[in-house]
């Protein structure tokens, strides 16, 4: 980078006249939300078996670009799903096999 274009201006954000929020409250929220910096930052792993973790081993040793490949291929996958499943649920209107039953009155 060039050094004539860094600047070394340190920017105070706690003035509300100087920077408001640009939604009232978000800041407490995030300080409520937020992890405190001495508690354990550490992800916490439920319901996860030996499989998912061989899957992320795979993700995790992808280059960027096949990894990017990956998710294009996911998001194809997940793309082609919606549209069968619309076709599907098509389908079944045209078949009436999801039409609800009409209670049947007694005279």
């Amino acid at each position: 980078m060039e050094p004539s274009l860094l600047s070394q201006e340190k920017l105070d954000r706690s003035s509300p006249e100087l920077w408001p929020e640009q939604i009232p409250g978000v800041s407490e929220f995030a300080a409520l939300t937020s992890p405190v910096s001495g508690e354990n930052s550490q992800p916490e792993w439920k319901d996860i078996d030996q499989e998912d973790v061989y899957m992320m081993q795979g993700f995790g040793s992808l280059t960027a670009a096949a990894l990017i490949e990956k998710v294009k291929a996911l998001q194809n996958l997940a793309y082609q799903l919606g549209v069968e499943e619309a076709r599907e649920m098509t389908r079944g209107r045209f078949l009436n096999i999801l039409e609800r039953k009409k209670p049947q009155r007694r005279k």
